[in-house]
């Protein structure tokens, strides 16, 4: 499943049939699902992104994200659930102080949506607050988890968010946390930041560790992260149990992009280990940046065929 930067179109996925573009006359709808990303919402006048190359429209973004509320919550097929990506408010928020105020107004936002919202996390949370501060606030959505009786392998750990649930039978969504490893949000007293910092210096020589000039592995920088071997281990657990119960699988998660390298993963895990067990039913929901940085939707239609 690739999903692209348009906004609100749809994308149809088939089940069993290698042209998910050809759906024929025995196709089911079963459910659809939106996906949003990059709100990054401010109350700032319009601006640019690090490089100076993309126009960012902070302030007007909350009208963006209205009206993708508004299109979802009038679907004919109303979605299951939608994945928020990441990146709901802008990092110069904590520049000013108002990060709390910022969140609140997007959060009072997603209240009108008629379904439930799951949240993954990207750096600008993290500019604006600590992992902890995240994990007990609205942005963490853990409690819409899945749990499988008989089967506490597949349960997270609290050091790190993730989570998986059941939108549809025979269908798990997987959010992974792509800031398990990363200074950001960390106490710099933490063996944690110490342990990130070491990976990232290992890496990066450079003064301005946000600099990924004459890096052989342009991603260790510090607005990025990775995952923890304890959360790839504990991923392995859950896609082994999609693999035995037969269910099909999305993994949602905060938007590294194999282009260009300075957005994958430090330990370049974008490649996820699903690969190891012959899954072909596993998509990664990953939205791209949109060259406007303004919110994007996507409607995501599931389909499946009789035989």
């Amino acid at each position: 499943m690739i999903v692209g930067p348009e906004h609100e179109t749809c994308l149809e996925v088939m089940d069993d049939k290698p042209n998910p573009e050809a759906l024929s006359d025995s196709s089911e709808h079963l459910f659809s699902f939106g996906v949003i990303a990059d709100v990054q919402y401010a109350d700032l006048e319009d601006g640019f992104n690090f490089q100076g190359t993309r126009r960012r429209y902070y302030r007007h973004s909350l009208l963006h994200l209205q009206g993708a509320i508004e299109d979802w919550n009038n679907e004919s097929s109303m979605p299951c659930c939608v994945l928020q990506l990441g990146d709901i408010i802008d990092g110069y928020n904590a520049l000013y102080n108002a990060s709390e105020k910022s969140l609140e107004l997007v959060m009072d936002m997603f209240k009108r949506l008629k379904v439930p919202v799951h949240h993954t996390w990207g750096n600008h949370e993290f500019y604006n607050f600590s992992r902890e501060y995240l994990t007990h606030s609205k942005l963490n959505t853990k409690f819409l988890e899945d749990q499988i009786v008989h089967h506490p392998e597949t349960m997270p750990s609290e050091d790190y968010y993730a989570y998986h649930f059941v939108p549809f039978p025979k269908f798990r969504f997987i959010l992974l946390d792509a800031y398990d490893l990363s200074v950001l949000g960390v106490d710099q007293s933490s063996p944690k930041y110490e342990q990130c910092m070491k990976i990232l210096r290992e890496h990066n020589p450079n003064t301005e560790l946000n600099s990924p000039q004459g890096l052989s592995e342009p991603q260790f920088v510090q607005f990025n992260g990775g995952f923890s071997q304890e959360q790839l281990n504990w991923l392995n657990e859950v896609l082994t149990f999609s693999d035995t119960n037969q269910e099909k699988v999305v993994i949602a998660i905060f938007p590294f992009t194999r282009t260009p390298l300075t957005m994958c993963a430090w330990p370049g895990t974008t490649e996820m280990s699903w690969q190891s067990f012959g899954l072909m039913s596993v998509w990664c929901v990953s939205l791209l940046v949109t060259p406007m940085m303004v919110a994007t939707l996507r409607i995501l239609l599931v389909y499946t065929t009789s035989t």
